[in-house]
Protein backbone atom coordinates (compact mmCIF):
# COMPACT_ATOMS: atom_id res chain seq x y z
CA UNK A 1 0.00 0.00 0.00
CA UNK A 2 1.23 3.48 -0.62
CA UNK A 3 -0.18 6.90 0.61
CA UNK A 4 1.44 10.62 0.38
CA UNK A 5 0.46 12.52 3.23
CA UNK A 6 0.86 16.61 3.24
CA UNK A 7 0.21 18.61 6.31
CA UNK A 8 0.04 22.37 6.61
CA UNK A 9 -1.61 23.38 10.05
CA UNK A 10 1.14 25.34 11.46
CA UNK A 11 4.63 27.38 10.15
CA UNK A 12 5.88 24.10 8.85
CA UNK A 13 4.67 22.68 5.52
CA UNK A 14 5.60 18.37 5.54
CA UNK A 15 5.04 16.26 3.31
CA UNK A 16 5.46 12.16 3.48
CA UNK A 17 5.67 9.02 0.91
CA UNK A 18 4.44 5.55 2.79
CA UNK A 19 5.18 2.34 1.58
CA UNK A 20 4.25 -1.18 3.57
CA UNK A 21 5.64 0.61 6.62
CA UNK A 22 8.63 2.66 5.59
CA UNK A 23 8.30 5.79 5.52
CA UNK A 24 10.39 9.06 3.67
CA UNK A 25 9.35 12.75 4.51
CA UNK A 26 9.98 16.22 3.60
CA UNK A 27 9.23 19.15 6.38
CA UNK A 28 10.00 22.70 6.25
CA UNK A 29 9.44 25.65 8.05
CA UNK A 30 7.97 27.71 5.44
CA UNK A 31 5.73 30.81 7.51
CA UNK A 32 2.83 31.75 5.37
CA UNK A 33 4.20 30.55 2.43
CA UNK A 34 2.36 27.11 1.98
CA UNK A 35 1.25 27.46 -1.10
CA UNK A 36 4.43 28.63 -2.47
CA UNK A 37 5.73 25.84 -1.44
CA UNK A 38 3.44 22.39 -1.28
CA UNK A 39 3.02 21.12 -4.67
CA UNK A 40 6.68 21.68 -4.97
CA UNK A 41 7.35 19.52 -1.81
CA UNK A 42 5.35 16.61 -3.27
CA UNK A 43 6.43 16.41 -6.89
CA UNK A 44 10.11 16.54 -5.37
CA UNK A 45 9.04 13.42 -2.70
CA UNK A 46 7.55 11.71 -5.53
CA UNK A 47 10.51 11.79 -7.72
CA UNK A 48 12.67 11.29 -5.42
CA UNK A 49 10.54 7.62 -4.63
CA UNK A 50 10.07 6.68 -7.92
CA UNK A 51 6.52 6.92 -7.98
CA UNK A 52 3.57 8.91 -9.86
CA UNK A 53 0.63 10.11 -7.89
CA UNK A 54 -1.46 7.74 -9.76
CA UNK A 55 0.37 4.85 -7.95
CA UNK A 56 -0.38 6.01 -4.41
CA UNK A 57 -3.34 4.13 -2.45
CA UNK A 58 -5.10 7.40 -0.99
CA UNK A 59 -3.71 10.74 -0.47
CA UNK A 60 -3.93 11.08 3.56
CA UNK A 61 -4.00 15.36 4.88
CA UNK A 62 -4.20 16.92 8.31
CA UNK A 63 -7.44 18.18 8.56
CA UNK A 64 -6.96 20.81 11.44
CA UNK A 65 -7.35 21.98 13.89
CA UNK A 66 -4.77 24.53 12.85
CA UNK A 67 -4.00 27.74 11.31
CA UNK A 68 -7.14 28.64 9.23
CA UNK A 69 -5.55 29.12 5.97
CA UNK A 70 -2.64 26.16 6.30
CA UNK A 71 -6.07 23.56 6.88
CA UNK A 72 -7.55 24.91 4.07
CA UNK A 73 -4.44 24.50 1.90
CA UNK A 74 -4.37 20.89 3.01
CA UNK A 75 -8.04 20.29 2.21
CA UNK A 76 -8.13 22.20 -1.53
CA UNK A 77 -4.47 20.27 -2.57
CA UNK A 78 -5.59 16.69 -1.56
CA UNK A 79 -9.44 17.44 -2.96
CA UNK A 80 -7.30 18.27 -6.49
CA UNK A 81 -4.88 15.53 -6.36
CA UNK A 82 -7.60 12.86 -5.31
CA UNK A 83 -9.92 13.97 -8.01
CA UNK A 84 -7.66 14.27 -10.71
CA UNK A 85 -5.87 10.63 -9.58
CA UNK A 86 -9.45 8.90 -8.69
CA UNK A 87 -7.88 8.49 -5.61
CA UNK A 88 -9.71 7.89 -2.05
CA UNK A 89 -8.89 10.89 0.98
CA UNK A 90 -8.20 10.20 4.34
CA UNK A 91 -8.45 13.37 6.90
CA UNK A 92 -6.64 12.78 10.06
CA UNK A 93 -6.64 15.40 13.13
CA UNK A 94 -3.56 17.44 13.77
CA UNK A 95 -3.71 16.76 17.51
CA UNK A 96 -3.58 13.02 16.98
CA UNK A 97 -0.59 13.38 14.51
CA UNK A 98 1.00 15.35 17.42
CA UNK A 99 0.60 12.03 20.04
CA UNK A 100 1.11 9.54 17.23
CA UNK A 101 4.66 12.05 16.66
CA UNK A 102 5.48 11.98 20.45
CA UNK A 103 6.43 8.97 21.10
CA UNK A 104 4.47 8.18 23.86
CA UNK A 105 1.38 6.65 25.37
CA UNK A 106 -0.03 8.77 27.24
CA UNK A 107 -0.37 12.41 25.62
CA UNK A 108 -2.06 15.98 26.21
CA UNK A 109 -1.77 17.18 22.90
CA UNK A 110 -1.91 21.22 22.43
CA UNK A 111 -1.63 23.94 19.83
CA UNK A 112 -2.07 27.13 20.14
CA UNK A 113 -4.72 28.68 19.02
CA UNK A 114 -3.69 32.57 19.17
CA UNK A 115 -6.42 34.78 20.88
CA UNK A 116 -5.40 33.25 24.38
CA UNK A 117 -6.57 29.80 23.54
CA UNK A 118 -5.66 26.43 22.78
CA UNK A 119 -6.64 23.53 20.53
CA UNK A 120 -6.37 20.53 23.16
CA UNK A 121 -6.83 16.97 23.38
CA UNK A 122 -5.95 13.83 25.01
CA UNK A 123 -4.64 10.32 23.54
CA UNK A 124 -4.01 6.96 25.28
CA UNK A 125 -2.75 4.63 22.81
CA UNK A 126 -4.45 0.85 22.49
CA UNK A 127 -2.30 -1.31 20.50
CA UNK A 128 -2.05 0.28 17.06
CA UNK A 129 -4.79 2.59 17.39
CA UNK A 130 -5.31 6.15 19.90
CA UNK A 131 -7.95 6.49 21.84
CA UNK A 132 -9.44 9.97 22.49
CA UNK A 133 -9.63 10.06 26.61
CA UNK A 134 -10.89 14.21 26.28
CA UNK A 135 -11.92 15.27 22.41
CA UNK A 136 -10.42 17.89 20.62
CA UNK A 137 -11.78 20.87 21.62
CA UNK A 138 -11.01 24.87 21.72
CA UNK A 139 -10.46 26.35 25.52
CA UNK A 140 -8.54 28.92 27.49
CA UNK A 141 -5.62 27.36 28.98
CA UNK A 142 -6.27 27.41 32.57
CA UNK A 143 -9.88 25.95 31.73
CA UNK A 144 -8.49 22.78 30.08
CA UNK A 145 -10.41 19.42 30.46
CA UNK A 146 -9.55 17.79 33.51
CA UNK A 147 -7.75 14.48 33.05
CA UNK A 148 -7.14 11.30 35.47
CA UNK A 149 -4.05 9.75 36.74
CA UNK A 150 -0.50 10.44 36.08
CA UNK A 151 2.20 10.01 33.65
CA UNK A 152 0.86 12.35 30.14
CA UNK A 153 3.43 13.42 28.47
CA UNK A 154 2.66 16.99 26.95
CA UNK A 155 2.86 17.87 23.77
CA UNK A 156 2.74 20.77 21.21
CA UNK A 157 3.30 24.65 20.93
CA UNK A 158 0.38 25.27 23.27
CA UNK A 159 2.72 23.97 25.83
CA UNK A 160 5.38 26.63 24.38
CA UNK A 161 3.08 29.63 24.28
CA UNK A 162 0.93 29.07 27.58
CA UNK A 163 3.37 26.47 29.32
CA UNK A 164 2.87 27.70 32.99
CA UNK A 165 -1.53 28.16 33.34
CA UNK A 166 -1.06 24.45 31.53
CA UNK A 167 1.49 22.83 33.78
CA UNK A 168 -0.14 24.45 36.78
CA UNK A 169 -3.17 22.99 35.45
CA UNK A 170 -1.80 19.72 35.47
CA UNK A 171 0.35 19.26 38.19
CA UNK A 172 1.68 16.66 39.44
CA UNK A 173 0.56 14.98 36.27
CA UNK A 174 3.14 15.32 33.96
CA UNK A 175 5.65 12.81 32.36
CA UNK A 176 7.49 15.21 30.61
CA UNK A 177 6.76 18.16 28.46
CA UNK A 178 7.85 19.35 24.53
CA UNK A 179 6.57 22.75 23.03
CA UNK A 180 8.55 21.96 20.08
CA UNK A 181 6.55 19.01 18.49
CA UNK A 182 4.93 19.83 15.83
CA UNK A 183 1.88 18.10 13.60
CA UNK A 184 3.79 16.45 10.76
CA UNK A 185 3.01 14.51 7.19
CA UNK A 186 4.92 11.25 8.86
CA UNK A 187 1.94 10.68 11.68
CA UNK A 188 -0.59 11.56 9.25
CA UNK A 189 0.35 8.92 6.40
CA UNK A 190 1.12 6.29 9.50
CA UNK A 191 -1.95 6.61 11.17
CA UNK A 192 -3.84 7.10 7.59
CA UNK A 193 -2.31 3.34 6.96
CA UNK A 194 -3.90 1.74 9.88
CA UNK A 195 -7.50 3.39 8.66
CA UNK A 196 -7.34 2.45 5.03
CA UNK A 197 -6.68 -1.14 5.98
CA UNK A 198 -9.69 -0.96 8.28
CA UNK A 199 -11.71 0.22 5.50
CA UNK A 200 -12.03 4.03 6.00
CA UNK A 201 -10.87 6.18 2.72
CA UNK A 202 -13.51 8.63 1.93
CA UNK A 203 -14.11 10.31 -1.63
CA UNK A 204 -12.25 13.43 -2.26
CA UNK A 205 -15.18 15.58 -1.54
CA UNK A 206 -14.42 14.51 1.94
CA UNK A 207 -11.23 15.92 2.26
CA UNK A 208 -12.78 18.66 4.72
CA UNK A 209 -11.57 20.56 7.59
CA UNK A 210 -11.48 20.42 11.14
CA UNK A 211 -12.52 23.72 12.37
CA UNK A 212 -13.30 24.36 16.10
CA UNK A 213 -13.38 28.50 15.86
CA UNK A 214 -15.58 29.98 13.69
CA UNK A 215 -13.64 33.50 15.24
CA UNK A 216 -10.11 34.31 14.00
CA UNK A 217 -9.81 37.46 14.87
CA UNK A 218 -10.19 39.82 18.05
CA UNK A 219 -12.31 43.03 17.80
CA UNK A 220 -10.35 46.42 18.31
CA UNK A 221 -12.35 46.83 21.83
CA UNK A 222 -11.84 42.75 22.59
CA UNK A 223 -8.00 43.82 21.96
CA UNK A 224 -8.08 46.30 24.15
CA UNK A 225 -10.03 44.46 27.11
CA UNK A 226 -7.61 42.14 26.51
CA UNK A 227 -4.81 43.94 27.82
Amino acid sequence: MRILALETSTEYCSVAFWQDGEIVSRCEAVGQKHSERLMTMIDELLQATGHKLQAMDAIAFGMGPGSFTGVRIACGVTQGLALGANLPVVGVCTLEALAEASGHDKVIAVLDARMSEIYHAAYERAGDDWIAVSEPCLCKPEDAPALSGDGWFAAGSGFAVNGTALEVRYAGQLLGVDGTVVPQAAAIAALAARRLAWGEGADASQALPLYLRDKVALTTAERECAK
